[in-house]
């Protein structure tokens, strides 16, 4: 793909008239997909894809568009040439863009991450052996992401990620199930094996009578799964440049200096361990990582080329939508092995999900629990408990009631396949949070 997008740049700087100017993006994947459900396969498949973006730019106006690719050199220049011919006939009745911001400066570059993924066969025999006897629901993805960059100015660069992602689930009856996720760059069969047969354990536990607890103020265990979809929540308006300057931003109390995290909490855009990659659509370089978050404070904001233009701060990189892409939360000092010790008595959460802002200014979230969370007494697992409502300020769960952060995170993906495949991902600790308010 890397030739052919190429030699598709090369074309279209040929077809460059005047002053004109191009930033094209391609996206593109080779993706295995296998669906299973009842521990059997279900449906197996592949999908190539490959997509080009393209800005042409005229003095201050610019117009934009995207084609797929079909593969062949002959009939993808002849896509090329008629969108840049449709985007040339539209500029003239567009107005002037005061925000855009394109890189001059030209720095290529590569990012090629060679494939150490297991065969489809390999993989799915040990999904298989580890689903036999159960009911195990998931779905597994892998293969490779490809992304490159061009310019009129001649900057080349390209990106390439070889990755797999088990999304999957034992389930129990009616709602009772343990959700897990595996993920990585190549398959750990042992650590693979350790994640089964924590979930095995917690499956049996489902079939326990579940423990009924009122609402009220409990001391709690997130995992890395639930704290990560915590921390997803939080990206939304809480990282981005326009958000802050907007006064739209979750963390409005923290950049006023009001309210701050417990001293443990730092968190970066660390592109350098993420699997995003490390150029964007308008061909800035990212650098390896941002501190976002430092020791409970707020550092920096996510700067895409507009907001930069707009309030007149240099970019980091940052995509459009200025949300963090690769997710690092550093890790605390609670021995990850000792989670349950550590919880004394309370609820160890496995997942969250139906998260939403109760009060933004506040940066209070509401969501509930899912699949299993259970009741620990005295450092042991001892019941399920039904589905919980909760209702905390970041500045209670991550701030003054943070007890501490295991010493281990865990890689996570998105497992989004809309359109694409996510490139998104986030390394996360678990946390154990002290008077965790549920309210249902």
């Amino acid at each position: 793909m890397q030739q052919a997008f190429y030699e598709l740049a090369d074309h279209l700087t040929s077809l460059m008239r005047g002053g004109e100017v191009y930033t094209c993006y391609f996206s593109g994947e080779v993706s295995d997909f296998v669906r299973f459900n009842k521990s059997a396969i279900r449906q197996p498949g592949r999908v190539t894809q490959r997509h080009l973006f393209i800005d042409l730019i005229s003095g201050s106006r610019h117009a934009s568009g995207t084609i797929g690719l079909s593969g062949d050199p002959a009939a993808d220049k002849g896509r090329v040439a008629d969108l840049a011919q449709k985007l040339r006939d539209a500029i003239p009745h567009l107005p002037e863009d005061p925000h855009l911001l394109y890189s001059t400066e030209v720095r290529s570059g590569e990012r090629i991450q060679e494939s150490t993924l297991p065969s489809p066969a390999e993989a799915t025999d040990a999904i298989l052996a580890a689903g036999r006897g159960r009911d195990l629901v998931g779905i597994y993805a892998a293969g490779g992401i490809f992304a490159g960059f061009a310019n009129s100015f001649g900057q080349r660069n390209w990106y390439a990620n070889h990755s797999f992602n088990f999304d999957w689930s034992f389930y129990h009856a009616g709602d009772k199930a343990v959700k897990c996720s595996y993920a990585g760059f190549a398959w750990d069969q042992k650590a693979f094996e350790t994640k089964v047969a924590e979930a095995a354990r917690q499956l049996e536990v489902l079939a326990l009578p579940p423990k009924v607890i009122q609402p009220g103020k409990y001391r709690v265990y997130l995992t890395p799964n639930a704290l990560y979809e915590l921390l997803g929540t939080l990206c939304w308006s809480g990282f981005g440049l326009k958000d802050n300057k907007t006064r739209q931003s979750c963390f409005l109390k923290m950049i006023d200096g009001e309210a701050r995290l417990h001293e443990s909490v730092t968190i970066l855009e660390n592109t350098a361990k993420g699997v995003a990659p490390d150029f964007q659509a308008q061909g800035f370089i990212k650098p390896p990582h941002v501190a976002l978050i430092e020791k409970g404070r707020y550092a920096n904001s996510l700067a895409s080329p507009r907001s930069a233009k707009e309030y007149g701060v240099p970019t980091n990189g940052a995509s459009d939508i200025e949300m963090p892409e690769s997710l690092d939360m550093q890790p605390g000092t609670i021995p990850a092995a000792e989670a349950l010790s550590r919880l004394g008595t309370g609820v160890y959460v496995s997942n969250l999900w139906y998260l939403n802002y109760s009060d933004r200014p506040a940066c209070r979230i509401t969501g509930m629990t899912r699949f299993a969370t259970l009741w620990v007494e005295n450092g042991k697992i001892a019941a399920p408990l039904s589905v919980m409502r909760f209702d905390e300020t970041t500045y209670r769960m991550l701030g003054e009631k943070l007890v501490g952060l295991t010493d281990r995170t865990e890689m996570i993906l998105d497992a989004y396949t809309y359109e694409s495949r996510s490139v998104g991902s986030g390394r996360v600790p678990g946390a154990l949070i002290e008077d965790f308010t549920f309210t249902l």
